[in-house]
């Protein structure tokens, strides 16, 4: 089944409109792994969730053949589209926004990526936007933000089981409706005979040697140094960092197979830049925007799962009940109540849901949400502008907490604690946290990890929190 007529889509074209031309069909037979398998490039993305909800977790999104892509490295921004670079000063979000809006999408698909950029905006690029000295050294060498904006993409329904291809035709491409039409029917058929031809099994875990950019005595010493600044004032919780590494040296894509499998979680990606990858399991939204409502769920507050349902009880009931993680959850509310109420009419802000224990597979978090309606006029990239990096990941009060970290930590924090996820053409935006997630790069696989720090931290607690968050993703790589 296609999304348009011949008749539809040649009146719609000449209106000016992009139209997104899809062919749906029943996949019964595949999965989103067989998928990427079978359309294996470079450049590609896989976006997925282990929650299988109507408003979460249904589809799966396969993206290849990215038509341009956006990279900045603090004000220096280099906008490559249709194999031509220009090179500029600016603002990342901005040229984003300047690049999706000038597709005068036709919104008629009910599903939540449309088309548009996929990647990362890493943790520096706020201070595109606020500011923060910035004396910390690049230790990764890759862009503070990288995003590639897709017109092929593939999605997975898990309700279903139907697979939709889909093609997102510019407004200026010299493309008919029959030409559209036979690229979807090939690709569908290069799909049918991949899957009836292979049979995927996830890659087991293996053991490596991990190290350290910060030694345990340096760690603990930002600890101290923090809780100093939260004694004196300065803040009421400082997160503070340390990036781990190992060598890996098989196919990436097997990484992100057995990461998806260990560690399921609401975020999945994979994202293919060819000089490096990033693969992730995040359970933290940063942000998102749907029909201009704006959306953050703070996570703060976890526990390991029991091995019953009645031991679970027990373990959430202990959680809501420890006074330091329940106030330390409450100000993290307060802070993105802030953020959200810079970039939403007056009177819209509201937490819809407070202080909930949700379970995943190994672990559970208390999670609260947070909504408003989007201020006339702003757009997607506003929100991130303004709840980027989320207070989880920084602290409070966000700016000082930031410049404290600054002068702590010994490398800039690149993708981790930025955001990873899409901004659609239809100009809705979804973002999780950059958090457990490796960067794979030049052999080597870097993953970071930190710790809340308030007034009565232990420096070893907080130490061996920020070794275990790591360990979680540095196990599945080999």
């Amino acid at each position: 089944m296609f999304s348009y007529s011949k008749k539809e889509f040649d009146l719609l074209r000449k209106e000016g409109y992009s139209l997104d031309l899809y062919y749906k069909f029943n996949g019964d037979e595949m999965t989103p792994i067989s998928i990427f398998y079978a359309l294996r490039e470079d450049k590609m993305f896989l976006l997925e969730s282990s929650v299988f909800e109507p408003e979460k977790g249904r589809y799966s999104f396969i993206g290849y053949n990215p038509y341009a892509e956006i990279k900045s490295l603090g004000e220096n921004i280099e906008i490559t589209e249709n194999k031509l670079t220009l090179e500029k000063r600016g603002k990342v979000l901005d040229e984003v926004q300047n690049l999706i809006e000038k597709i005068n999408y036709k919104d008629e698909n009910n599903i939540p990526f449309q088309g548009g950029a996929v990647g990362y905006v890493g943790y520096d690029v706020i201070k595109q936007y606020e500011y923060i000295e910035s004396s910390n050294k690049d230790a990764l060498g890759i862009p503070e933000a990288y995003l590639m904006f897709y017109k092929n993409f593939i999605v997975y329904d898990h309700f279903d089981k139907n697979i939709s291809i889909h093609r997102v035709v510019l407004r200026d491409e010299k493309k008919d409706y029959e030409e559209v039409k036979e690229e979807l029917l090939q690709i569908r058929e290069k799909l049918c005979s991949y899957s009836k031809n292979n049979n995927l099994e996830a890659p087991e875990t293996l053991k490596k040697e991990v190290n350290s950019n910060t030694t345990k005595e340096e760690y603990m010493d930002m600890v101290n140094k923090a809780k100093r600044y939260i004694e004196n004032g300065d803040a009421f919780q400082i997160v503070v960092s340390q990036r781990f590494s190992c060598n890996f040296k098989e196919d990436p894509f097997k990484i992100y197979r057995r990461l998806r499998s260990k560690n399921p979680s609401p975020y999945l990606f994979y994202i293919d830049y060819i000089d490096f990858q990033i693969v992730g399991s995040s359970p933290e939204s940063l942000v998102s925007v749907k029909k201009d409502v704006v959306t953050t769920m703070p996570i703060a507050g976890t526990r390991k799962r029991g091995i019953t349902l009645e031991e679970d009880e027990l373990i959430k009931k202990e959680l809501l009940e420890d006074e330091k993680e329940v106030a330390e959850h409450l100000m993290l509310v307060d802070l993105a109540r802030n953020d959200i109420g810079r970039i939403s009419e007056v009177g819209t802000v509201k937490v819809e849901r407070l202080m909930e224990v949700e379970l995943y597979s190994k672990i559970m978090h208390i999670v609260s949400k947070v909504t408003g309606k989007l201020k006339k006029g702003s757009k997607a990239f506003d929100a991130l502008k303004f709840c980027l990096p989320a207070g989880t990941l920084s602290g409070a009060p966000k700016i000082r907490a930031m410049e404290i970290i600054e002068e702590l930590e010994k490398e800039k924090r690149s993708v981790y604690a930025g955001a990873i996820g899409y901004f659609s053409f239809n100009g809705d935006m979804d973002t999780c946290i950059a958090i457990r997630t490796v960067i794979l790069k030049d052999g080597k696989g870097y993953v970071q990890a930190g710790a809340g720090i308030v007034y009565d931290s232990v420096p070893e607690t907080e130490y061996e929190e920020s070794y275990n968050k790591a360990l979680g993703v540095l196990e599945v790589i080999e």
